[in-house]
């Protein structure tokens, strides 16, 4: 399991930018997440988030205003290539952490070398944080899988393998975009219930899904099971992921083989990466309800259950074409929380993906599924809150939604609070709805 805390999660510790002393800074010095960015469509660079900046760590390499024997971890980065920065392991990322958290830190001698290393984050262009080789959705939601499950299977809500596997498919990295590239509403088969034959249409029934994104770390080799005592150290943090979804395309497609055009059309994914050592004093015991059964023991270790749980708050945020221009704001439509919503912990995800023998690589990416909390109104898609299109939600203004229509924005954001420790967030996620394209 990843480390637990030390000096950079002291909640004194404060910054000499100001910014990062704010209560409501979603990037304290306590946090600390990684991102890629640029300027002026200037070549892409990695850098850290710190209040409402940007730290540089190619002018902070520069600098030389971080000690000598990080040389060599801040080449990558330098390079603007995080995913080679990720394959140094959790050693070199605890190593500049605590070098960050130092330099940064209210009344550092580094000061006078960094600050002129700092961008303004209005003024930054932030993209995907590393480059994505592979992309693979789990279902990890039990509340989720429960509410759809009884949408289709009112007598069978779960499959008999839930409980058991992490259940999850392969999904497409191309269209995996940024936060605040807007996407087209895409085409794809549909087929009424009562019609003889399927039409291409755009899809009527688009909908979002409440995701964190797990950012893979490290490697395995092929054939290489990865034990669940060392699946967080392939593991380097975690993101928040819109896994935009066609109902009505995959109700029609997904028989026998899974998603397919209903989930490749777009992904979106927040662009600060928060590592696990920032989540350190947010971890929780991953425990089930009594009665559950126990995982295979590969899929179990004390550790995990001790504090394998993540307490992220979930937010998701609605805005319509309408109540921007009628001067609204937009209207949280549901609150659901990591912890509270996953059936199976990260390091079980790692340790199951891995255990026929598949690799790994530095920038892989798992989605966790949709993470909808035990009650209707935290409910992490629109399938869900408006109950398969039968009860519309309501929103300010008069409108009402069934899914999602063209000029719609949303936005999901998640932050971690408790007593003691200094909150931290994710920054937001975020796209609007664009209208179909000309038919193909």
């Amino acid at each position: 399991m990843s480390g637990g805390l030390d000096a950079t999660h002291d909640p004194a510790l404060r910054s000499w930018v100001a910014s990062a002393n704010r209560p409501d800074s979603d990037f304290p010095i306590q946090n600390l997440p990684f991102g890629r960015f640029r300027v002026d469509g200037q070549p892409w660079r990695i850098g850290v988030a710190i209040g409402d900046q940007v730290l540089d760590l190619r002018l902070a390499a520069q600098a030389r205003a971080l000690p000598e024997s990080l040389s060599e971890s801040l080449v990558p980065l330098a390079a603007g290539d995080l995913n080679a920065f990720m394959a140094l392991g959790p050693g070199a990322r605890v190593a500049l952490r605590r070098a960050l958290s130092g330099a940064l830190a209210a009344g550092s001698v580094a000061q006078a070398s960094l600050s002129s290393c700092l961008v303004p984050q209005a003024r930054a262009e932030l993209g995907v944080a590393c480059e994505i080789g592979d992309y693979t959705d789990f279902y990890v939601g039990i509340h989720h899988a429960t509410a759809v499950g009884k949408l289709f299977r009112p007598d069978n809500p779960l499959l008999p393998n839930y409980k058991w596997v992490p259940i999850g498919y392969h999904g497409r990295a191309s269209t995996i975009l940024p936060s605040g590239q807007d996407f087209a509403r895409p085409w794809g088969q549909l087929k009424a219930a009562d019609a003889e034959a399927p039409v291409l249409r755009p899809t009527a029934r688009l909908d979002f899904e409440l995701e964190m994104g797990i950012v893979i770390g490290g490697a395995n080799a092929p054939g290489e099971a990865v034990p669940i005592e060392r699946a967080e150290e392939q593991v380097f943090g975690l993101t928040l992921f819109n896994d935009w979804s066609a109902r009505d395309v995959q109700a029609w497609e997904y028989q026998p083989l899974g998603p397919f055009l209903s989930k490749n059309f777009a992904s979106t994914i927040a662009p600060w990466v928060v590592t696990l050592e920032a989540l350190a004093p947010f971890r929780r015991p991953f425990a089930r309800a009594a009665g559950e059964p126990r995982p295979l023991p590969y899929l179990h270790c004390d550790s995990d259950a001790a504090s394998g749980a993540f307490d992220v708050g979930l937010e998701v945020w609605l805005s319509t074409a309408r109540m921007r221009e009628q001067g609204l704001g937009a209207h949280c439509i549901s609150r659901s929380n990591f912890a509270d919503a996953a059936y199976w912990s990260v390091a079980q995800l790692v340790a199951h993906h891995t255990v026929g023998g598949c690799a790994l690589r530095p920038g892989d990416l798992f989605g966790s599924g949709t993470l909808s909390g035990p009650r209707p109104e935290q409910a992490g898609s629109m399938l869900e809150l408006s109950q398969g299109g039968k009860q519309p939600i309501q929103l300010p203004g008069g409108e009402q939604r069934s899914f999602l229509e063209d000029g719609d924005e949303l936005s999901l954001r998640g932050v971690c609070e408790r007593p003691g420790a200094v909150r931290i967030g994710f920054g937001a996620c975020s796209a609007r709805v664009l209208p179909a394209r000309p038919r193909p």
